[in-house]
């Protein structure tokens, strides 16, 4: 762990240092040292939190980015469960940030534990599997309800470059079809509309992920993916037609929204423009 109760204040790691762990009370030793990321240790114990994992330099470098006084923050239910959060910001949203696998029965208890909870997961581990494709015009804009878009897919240089079904066409043959029934009709091509979905563009993109770590696309709390440049990846859905997608989101924005936002669906809501592109 990054902190450790010392004369009741959390500190962290210093050589030679002595003090308890914030949640269960133990004896917390300091490790420090040339070669090792300096953490605190349960002294008889390995960690009282069957949640944690060992810490990454990735992970301590993301719990840097807020106040020491969100970081490790102990969360305790009505029935007296307890865990320690990753980072908890001052308007309630807890941050967990993972970059080992997990299994749904443990994504599924932190969601039903934390409740408002966003994740924030190590997607460099897997980046060569993870394909971003071309963008998507803002879902609320005027244009956007009129295309249904081909999934896009690897190997499928179409639908990658963006291939979409004009609804209103759709709706010339059958009156009744939908975003989420339509199936087939004229089949169109982004560069007819190119200059119109740049301008509405807010950081919508296609994408593919092969063999997907199935947990995070069944997560009930937004995920982010990180995969080390200067956006995190949003796993979303794009419209009623239930297309899978991407929304890009600057780091400075996330880190901004979860310190001022009440509850995680709202990160990013409020959005500035940002440069279109891939990542």
């Amino acid at each position: 762990m990054q902190l450790a109760l010392v004369n009741n204040e959390k500190v962290e790691a210093f050589t030679g240092g002595r003090g308890n762990c914030p949640v269960c009370g133990a004896e917390t030793i300091a490790k420090c040292g040339p070669r090792i990321m300096h953490h605190w240790a349960h002294h008889r114990i390995t960690d009282c939190d069957p949640w944690w994992e060992n810490e990454t330099a990735w992970h301590r470098e993301w719990k840097n980015k807020f106040p020491l006084e969100c970081r490790e923050v102990s969360d305790v239910a009505e029935d007296g469960e307890i865990h320690r959060a990753d980072v908890k910001t001052p308007t309630g949203i807890v941050i967990e940030i993972q970059h080992s696998t997990m299994t749904d029965a443990e994504r599924i208890s932190r969601e039903e534990f934390y409740k408002n909870l966003v994740w924030v997961i190590d997607g460099t581990v897997f980046q060569d599997n993870f394909d971003i494709y071309h963008m998507l015009p803002n879902p609320k804009s005027e244009l956007a309800q009129d295309l249904v878009w081909s999934k896009a897919k690897r190997h499928m240089n179409g639908a990658n470059a963006g291939l979409f079904f004009r609804l209103s066409e759709a709706l010339e043959d059958a009156p009744s079809v939908t975003k989420a029934t339509l199936r087939g009709g004229w089949i169109h091509g982004i560069y007819d509309i190119e200059e119109e979905v740049k301008k509405s563009y807010n950081g919508y993109h296609q994408y593919d992920w092969v063999r997907p770590r199935k947990t995070w696309l069944d997560a009930k709390c937004p995920v982010y993916i990180d995969f080390g440049d200067e956006h995190l990846v949003k796993l979303d859905t794009y419209d009623e037609s239930g297309l899978k997608c991407i929304r890009l989101v600057s780091k400075r924005k996330f880190v901004h929204d979860v310190m001022v936002e009440d509850k995680a669906e709202n990160i990013a809501t409020r959005f500035y423009p940002i440069t279109s592109g891939k990542p």
